[in-house]
């Protein structure tokens, strides 16, 4: 049931990836050439750069504009690839003196809508996409057009590698910029935690590399702060020993459903054993509920007993086993609903409780089962709560604080709720059901015992419209004042985003 599920979605997306991007409304709207910002643009930056337009370069153009979710494409006047830091000054002071909208995208897995798309100018970082490795420093520095895909590619033959992004596609920018949850937090920390160095455009077209010694206020700002300050264009980051791990995908039908929630449970209670980690998937898919398991151990093989309870549930398929990291990413069929329209959403929690467990499995078939009824006109195709437990030790990692998260005190693990659907028209509809769902687990976590307060959720996955405060809290301040400072005619807020 699930290969013929996960086969008849993929074709679904590539059918909506099929027709090019910017004609959403079924019209073709073709860009001025005159455009003055583009043309700007072009006539300023060097040939390491160019701009693209839909109708003289349509495959790169739609490149540019295109993300994973197709609800987060718009239509740009044009798309600008910089390929230098110095370009980016460039492009920067142009879109400030001009007070032109722009969007800044790295791997493009945004799921809300505008906050990596444009009507105005497009900034696609492909360029930006050299791996370069300091063995005698042990980090790495990467450009942020990157997808953490190419940079575990490329470490892997030095044997070392770097925390990041759990299943493939995903962007290293927006990951970083946001936080960052991987398989090796629970060993090191959020991908922030890991950063020691960033190269930095800001907005009146200085270039920084920006670190906790030279730029303390600003190193506070980007962990966390996203593209408030400028353009991120690499990173440097520390990197740890890799070698082969042990784990994959395990996909388990609706009879056998308890006995996943059981052992998540379990897990997340009782395995204390930093190189172990699980994503337990809650989905509804074409009519069916079902769990998909990740299983994770940064070694060849785990201890007995760590992952016994779920390797014992008679499953749908299994892929588990000794492999490389990179083999382990893949292996989340996270891209089969790419081109979709998407929403994240998201919950903190403190512990993952049986009875939570069970209020995310009937959510997931409640809205399911709303939400993917085609002979009711829905057009819903995928719903999936994540759930993600983490040891409470995760967050004493850091060297230097953060903007993300606003305290460190507890622990919180997040959960991510993510809805798939094909039709615009049922936009309002799937935002709305992310929200009213996304406060029922809150509630259910709350009505268990758990203090929640002063839990911040996380931005990677918190819906378009949650207040800032709800991400930040008591930094929020710090950060718009900060803001202030280092971006005084508010550049960067022409960009979408987390604004400050």
């Amino acid at each position: 049931m699930w290969l013929a599920a996960f086969t008849v979605l993929a074709l679904l997306s590539r059918h909506s990836l099929g027709k090019n991007t910017y004609r959403e409304e079924g019209h073709y709207e073709a860009r001025q050439l005159s455009n003055p910002t583009c043309r700007e643009i072009s006539d300023t930056i060097s040939s390491s750069s160019a701009v693209y337009y839909p109708v003289l370069n349509p495959q790169k153009y739609t490149k540019g504009i295109s993300h994973w979710a197709r609800s987060s494409t718009q239509r740009a006047a044009c798309v600008v690839e910089p390929g230098t830091a110095a370009d980016v000054a460039k492009i920067l002071q142009t879109l400030g003196s001009r007070r032109t909208p722009f969007a800044v995208k790295g791997g493009g897995h945004a799921s809300n809508p505008e906050f990596s798309s444009t009507t105005g100018v497009q900034i696609a970082m492909y360029r930006f996409s050299d791996v370069v490795y300091n063995s005698t420093d042990q980090t790495v520095t990467v450009g942020s057009g990157l997808i953490w895909d190419d940079v575990y590619a490329a470490l892997a033959p030095h044997g070392v590698n770097v925390v990041g992004g759990r299943v493939t596609g995903v962007g290293v920018a927006g990951f970083t910029l946001g936080g960052g949850y991987s398989y090796l937090t629970n060993q090191y920390g959020l991908t922030i935690d890991t950063v020691v160095a960033f190269e930095l455009v800001k907005p009146d077209g200085t270039i920084l590399w920006v670190t906790k010694d030279t730029q303390p206020d600003l190193f506070f700002g980007l962990k966390g702060g996203f593209n408030n300050f400028g353009i991120v264009t690499r990173f440097t980051l520390k990197t740890f020993p890799q070698t082969q791990v042990w784990g994959g995908l395990i996909t388990v039908t609706a009879p056998f459903i308890d006995q996943i929630s059981a052992a998540t449970a379990d897990f997340s209670a009782n395995v204390k054993d930093p190189k172990a980690s699980i994503l337990t998937t809650y989905n509804f898919l074409l009519g069916q509920p079902g769990v998909s398991q990740i299983l994770f151990y940064d070694a060849p093989q785990p201890p007995p007993g760590v992952f016994d309870k779920f390797m014992n549930i008679p499953s749908f398929t299994k892929d588990v086993g000794t492999r490389d990291f990179l083999s382990l990413v893949k292996a989340s069929p996270a891209n089969v609903t790419a081109g979709t329209r998407a929403i994240f959403n998201t919950v903190s929690v403190l512990d993952y409780t049986p009875g939570l467990l069970k209020a995310v499995q009937n959510e997931s078939i409640f809205w399911g089962s709303r939400l993917s009824n085609l002979l009711e006109g829905n057009t819903g195709v995928f719903i999936s709560y994540d759930v993600e437990p983490f040891l409470p030790d995760f967050l004493s990692h850091a060297d230097s604080p953060s903007a993300y998260p606003p305290t460190r005190n507890k622990s919180y693990s997040p959960f991510n709720l993510y809805y798939a659907w094909l039709s615009k028209a049922d936009d309002d509809d799937f935002h709305s059901a992310a929200r009213q769902s996304a406060s029922r687990l809150h509630d259910v976590a709350i009505a268990e015992g758990q203090v929640l307060d002063n839990a911040s959720v996380y931005p990677n996955y918190a819906i378009f419209d949650t207040p800032l405060s709800e991400l930040y809290g008591d930094n929020l301040p710090i950060l718009q004042a900060l803001k202030k400072v280092h971006d005084p005619n508010n550049v960067m807020g022409l960009a979408g985003g987390w604004k400050f």
